[in-house]
């Protein structure tokens, strides 16, 4: 039986759980998947926000699980976060998320949820995860070389002469093709669990392996690949300019997916060591969550779409492409794995290493100081102000 100054705790909680989301949703998952896109002219800043925020909902439903729960119990060792500290945890982040909403500079949400709860969990005694803490550095560093590697050499090669786009446009769709095969759905696994696409293919035909690779996996991912490859071809055929415009909300459309599976767990994942007593599914909590970033990409993200997609790089269809690719990957990698990842992080680095594919494209070398400045600030004082925001109010009570 819960008593009611427990259950008075985890509603505090879970509004504090709430805001964390309407502040991702209309800051990181909310405004960044749909920018590129909209720089390029391909769809309206409203429009955007309106279809990011409801496919952002599905993949908090979808694919939440692995973040929330390392976030919730894989950041600090030895103690269970308190509602008291999941509170102040979340209201810390979500303040910086949203100033940086008000002020137009994207504040990296996994920097500051991150620091936040690491900052409340030694305050509460516990000691620091160092594995999971170098897990955690080693995506967040190399995302910016990777990401914008990846969308430079990409830009560069939908610009290249010698290669006609009715190729490179069709064969980029079949890698995401590739990639979209593979992504775990919870609806396709089994209870507790999730599987791909491809992987579903090979289980129902009784396919056999090699090692730990089902064959039938690798004969679903190639099949997808190529339909999906061709039928890009066909519209190339048809409107080679339609085709790049569609195959770019395409992308927007799986980026902002990623984003609700890989940022709902910043904001529910403090919650469920909370909720263990009330034996609620993960799931449940992953809606709530979806609904919070729904709430906020509709009202607050086309602030910083237009951050993002006017005032870091003037993009074309080719370089926005180019910066979506890399975006999608790094996202589905950071789910996979159960990371915290910064989406600002991802797309505002292939955005400017889109951009520099042509000399620079608009790329604001200021914006880009201060944005940075902003990230490995809101990192250190959110892990500052968790721990003495905390220290404070555990000393008064």
């Amino acid at each position: 039986m819960v008593d009611a100054a427990t259950l008075l705790t985890v509603l505090v909680a879970a509004l504090a759980s709430l805001f964390m989301a309407w502040a991702i949703g209309a800051g990181s998952s909310g405004s960044t998947p749909f920018a590129p896109a909209v720089g390029a002219n391909a769809i309206s800043v409203m429009r955007a926000g309106f279809l990011v925020g409801l496919l952002g909902f599905a993949g908090a439903v979808l694919q939440g699980a692995n973040v929330s729960e390392a976030v919730g119990r894989e950041l600090i060792s030895g103690v269970t976060l308190s509602g008291e500290a999941a509170t102040v945890g979340l209201l810390t982040a979500a303040t910086l998320v949203a100033i940086g909403v008000f002020t137009g500079y994207p504040i990296a949400t996994a920097f500051t949820v991150t620091g936040a709860i690491v900052g409340v969990g030694l305050a509460l005694g516990g000691a620091p995860a160092w594995a999971k803490y170098a897990e955690i550095a080693t995506l967040w560093v190399l995302t910016p070389f990777i990401g914008g590697g990846i969308a430079y050499g990409t830009a560069r090669l939908l610009r290249a002469e010698g290669v006609p786009e009715r190729y490179t446009v069709p064969v980029l769709a079949g890698l995401i093709g590739a990639l979209l095969a593979n992504i775990e759905f919870v609806l396709l696994g089994p209870p507790g669990g999730s599987r791909s696409v491809a992987r579903s293919v090979s289980v129902a035909l009784g396919s056999p392996a090699i090692g730990e690779v089902a064959v039938g996996a690798i004969g679903a991912t190639v099949a997808f690949a190529l339909l999906v490859m061709l039928a890009v071809g066909r519209d190339m055929e048809r409107d080679a300019d339609g085709a790049q415009r569609r195959f770019l909300l395409v992308l927007g459309g799986l980026v902002a997916f990623s984003a609700g599976g890989s940022q709902v767990g910043l904001a529910i994942g403090p919650l469920l060591p909370l909720l263990d007593p009330f034996d609620l599914s993960v799931t449940a909590v992953l809606v709530g969550g979806g609904i919070g970033l729904l709430a906020g990409s509709w009202t607050g993200a086309p602030r910083m779409i237009k951050a993002i997609a006017q005032d870091y790089s003037s993009l074309g269809p080719r370089r926005s492409i180019a910066a979506l690719i890399p975006s999608f990957a790094i996202a589905q990698a950071a789910v996979l794995f159960g990371i915290p990842v910064s989406f600002n992080e991802i797309i505002v680095s292939a955005v400017v290493g889109a951009g520099y594919a042509a000399g620079g494209g608009g790329v604001s070398k200021a914006k880009m100081g201060y944005t940075v400045l902003a990230w490995i600030g809101s990192l250190v004082l959110s892990i500052v102000l968790g721990y003495g925001i905390f220290t404070l109010v555990f000393s008064v009570l």
